[in-house]
């Protein structure tokens, strides 16, 4: 009886669109709405503003951004914090519980990525890109590879370091660099990366590199799309 009880007393949040306890269904029910997966993945490199988040997700309405916030603080995913001065601002920043995801998040993200219709010419969000960073890393390239960098998107900088076969992405400037590649946006950096555009082809867009260009370069070498399967003929 006590078991049926906290089964029935879950009902409200598990359960809403599936009626299902499997725990794919219940994840649908937590991150699954419109925008809410988007989310954490613009805080998966820290705390941002609300004006922030709406910055990294043009597409967004402001009355459905606070509604997906809510419910993704109702679900223990998100949590509000309050700056001290003089920022004094209040950001929003995932739980310990919500960074959790990462993993699935890049997971899901390669797995779609090998689609014939991903279309990686699309716009991408600052964080959009560091996280496929962190997706698309082919630690087979990096053997031996030791290296430091910055990544900076219009105001946004971004940490980068490959060592011991791993890489480190994260929000904020690095304190030494091999090499700092700066673009207004995150699209002539992906075409760089996973275009494999050559780096005088896009200096019209505004990227551009500073520091050790083979450094650079070798960086860009770490980070392919993975192959799409011939899934249109039924090839496995």
């Amino acid at each position: 009886m006590k078991l049926q009880k906290e089964i029935n007393s879950s009902r409200s949040s598990h359960g809403k669109w599936y009626d299902d306890a499997c725990g794919t269904a219940f994840a649908l029910e937590l991150i699954g709405e419109r925008w809410s997966l988007l989310i954490v993945r613009e805080l998966m490199f820290g705390g941002r503003r609300f004006t922030d988040l709406r910055a990294g997700l043009p597409g967004i309405s402001a009355k459905v951004l606070t509604e997906r916030l809510e419910g993704l603080e109702r679900a223990g995913i998100v949590q509000r914090r309050q700056l001290p001065p003089p920022a004094s601002s209040q950001i929003y920043e995932l739980t310990p519980w919500g960074y959790q995801a990462e993993e699935a998040i890049k997971e899901l993200g390669r797995w779609a990525a090998a689609s014939p219709d991903h279309d990686p010419t699309l716009p991408l969000s600052a964080a959009s890109l560091m996280m496929s960073f962190r997706t698309m890393f082919d630690a087979s390239r990096a053997k031996e590879l030791e290296l430091s960098g910055g990544i900076r998107i219009g105001e946004e900088d971004f940490s980068v370091e490959v060592a011991r076969g791993e890489l480190t992405v994260e929000r904020g400037e690095a304190e030494e660099l091999d090499f700092l590649i700066a673009a207004p946006t995150a699209m002539p950096v992906a075409a760089m990366v996973y275009g494999k555009v050559p780096t005088a082809s896009l200096a019209e867009s505004g990227l551009g590199i500073v520091g050790s260009s083979a450094a650079a370069a070798s960086f860009v070498d770490l980070f392919h799309l993975p192959e799409r399967p011939d899934v249109l003929s039924g090839k496995r």
